[in-house]
């Protein structure tokens, strides 16, 4: 699983995270501009989801 800086009360640490990118199909695909990261709030957790103690960060996509 990656990881990502998280800004933390002891200052900046590495954190899980998943990310789930939006796309649309028909004809064509298209990747949306954005997407939800979940991160894993404790320490060398792997637990991404809010419902177990995770939380999520802003993502974009600056290129497709």
């Amino acid at each position: 699983m990656s990881v990502t800086p998280t800004l933390c009360p002891d200052g900046v640490e590495a954190r899980h995270v998943d990310l789930r990118p939006f796309a649309l199909t028909g004809r064509s695909v298209w990747v949306l501009p954005g997407g939800l990261a979940r991160v894993a709030l404790r320490k060398g957790s792997l637990v991404v989801n809010s419902s177990q103690g995770g939380g999520s960060k802003d993502t974009w996509v600056m290129a497709s």
